[in-house]
C-alpha cells in the first residue's frame, strides 16, 4: 500500500515538473489596438483605469502576468480563461466589429456588470472585487457608447464637421479660446 502511494506521488511530481516546460502562449502585444478602442469609445481617464484594472487582462490582446502565472497548471487555467474572455469580447478587435456587433457587445457588457457576473469570481479572488461605484461608471460609459453606436450617421458627421469648422475659424481669426 505504501509503495503504491509512493509511486503515485513520484508520477504526480514528474507530471508537475514536466508541465512547467509546456507553457501556453502569452497574451501579449502592443497597446495600439487597445488605444484605438479607447479613442473610438471615448474612454475617460477614470473609466480607462477601471478597464485596465478589471477588464483588459482577459478581454484584450495584452495581459499583465503576475508571478503565479508562471506556474503550471495555473498558467494553463488562466490561458483558457483569457481565450474564452476574448471570444466573448475583445477590445483589440473593436474596429472589426459591425455596428450591430458593437451594440450587442456593449449590451452584453452592461448585462454582465448588472448581474455581477463580471469580473469572474476567480479573477476577483486575487485582484479584488469591482466596486459598485466603478461598475456604475462602466455601465454608464457603455450605455453612452450604445447611444453613439446607434445614432444616425448624418448626426455624427454633422457634429464633427461643425466642431472642425469652429476650430478652424478660431485659428484663422487669431481669437484665443476661453
Amino acid at each position: 500500500m505504501f509503495t503504491n502511494i509512493k509511486n503515485l506521488f513520484i508520477v504526480l511530481l514528474l507530471v508537475i515538473v514536466i508541465s512547467q516546460f509546456l507553457r501556453p502562449d502569452k497574451n501579449e502585444s502592443s497597446y495600439d489596438n487597445i488605444a484605438s478602442f479607447e479613442e473610438a469609445t471615448m474612454v475617460s481617464s477614470e473609466v480607462k483605469a477601471i478597464l485596465q484594472n478589471n477588464c483588459y487582462d482577459c478581454h484584450s490582446t495584452n495581459t499583465r502576468y503576475p508571478w503565479y502565472m508562471e506556474v503550471s497548471p495555473v498558467s494553463h487555467w488562466m490561458a483558457y480563461h483569457i481565450e474564452e474572455g476574448k471570444e466573448h469580447f475583445n477590445v483589440a478587435k473593436w474596429d472589426t466589429y459591425t455596428k450591430k456587433q458593437k451594440d450587442h457587445k456593449l449590451e452584453e457588457f452592461i448585462e454582465e456588470l448588472e448581474k455581477k457576473k463580471m469580473p469572474l469570481k476567480s479573477y476577483t479572488w486575487i485582484n479584488g472585487e469591482l466596486s459598485n461605484e466603478d461598475a456604475e461608471k462602466l455601465i454608464q460609459w457603455a450605455k453612452d457608447n450604445r447611444a453613439r453606436v446607434n445614432a444616425p450617421v448624418d448626426t455624427i458627421a454633422t457634429t464633427t464637421v461643425d466642431s472642425i469648422a469652429v476650430d478652424t475659424l478660431k485659428v484663422k481669426t487669431g481669437d484665443s479660446i476661453q
